[in-house]
């Protein structure tokens, strides 16, 4: 059987009307989800009063309830509206590069890399307004629910997409821009010997293959291609495809790899 074809891309304004009619057919062909769906979507009048509910479900534990952990990301969305916008934008990316993915609703509902950045955007806000306790315990429950490891400081655009997800560590002082795309067990980390500014840095539209490690305060440069398995130690220019253990120029990139999703090497 084929795959269903996707519709056209979307805006961020068409975006949560449209996964409202994609949870309502589901509930619809599927009754036995029909009250999770209800919960997690069809109740809620916006985006953001939905996701606020999604990761409060999920976060929550013995120490911290879901209504706590609702009032905490409904603050979070109220102060900062750029957080809801990253996340209606990171659907798009999920949607646009993700050949899995056949409906906007899906990341939503089901991809956890997609949660756990939306977690990483709430527990930055924290770490942002000196909560870091509750931005570190919040970071501790990502590892737990996601196998996602993201330190509440690390800067993050929009339009990013984690795919899998499982196995990803991202550093304290590591930075990545709008539009990059990183693949599961990826390491974006130090070399294990400096203080201060030490992670890297992941600029616009680039792609992270799979199992590829970039150690220290370096730059990856926009539009860049890390192949898989690749073990990163110097800066990576822009368009440039680096790939080996140490990872060393193959390439140039043409179309941004991060939108593309083209591992190949050139």
């Amino acid at each position: 059987m084929s795959a269903p074809s996707k519709v056209v891309k979307l805006s961020t304004d068409q975006t949560w009307p449209r996964m409202r009619v994609e949870a309502a057919a589901a509930a619809t062909a599927e009754p036995a989800l029909a009250r999770f769906l209800h919960a997690t979507v069809l109740n809620h009048p916006t985006f953001e009063a939905a996701l606020s509910y999604r990761l409060a479900e999920k976060l929550a534990d013995a120490e911290m309830n879901a209504m706590l952990w609702r009032e905490v990301c409904s603050s979070a969305y109220a102060d900062d509206p750029s957080i809801v916008a990253a996340g209606l934008a990171d659907i798009l990316a999920v949607y646009a590069r993700d050949p899995a993915c056949h409906e906007y609703v899906q990341p939503f509902l089901y991809f956890k890399g997609y949660l756990s950045l939306q977690a990483q955007r709430v527990a930055h806000w924290l770490w942002g307004k000196d909560r870091r306790p509750l931005a570190l315990y919040l970071q501790s429950r990502m590892s737990e629910l996601f196998q996602v490891d993201i330190h509440p400081a690390t800067v993050i655009g929009k339009g990013v997409f984690i795919d899998h997800a499982t196995g990803v560590v991202i550093g304290e002082t590591a930075v990545i821009e709008d539009d990059v795309s990183i693949l599961q067990n990826v390491t974006l980390g130090g070399t294990g010997k400096e203080i201060g500014d030490r992670h890297p840095k992941i600029r616009r539209g680039a792609l992270i293959s799979v199992g590829a490690k970039v150690l220290g305060n370096i730059e990856v440069g926009e539009g860049a291609k890390v192949a898989a398995g690749s073990v990163v130690l110097k800066p990576v220019p822009p368009h440039c495809t680096v790939a080996g253990v140490p990872a060393a120029p193959v390439g140039s990139c043409g179309k941004p790899p991060a939108e593309s999703m083209d591992q190949a090497l050139d």
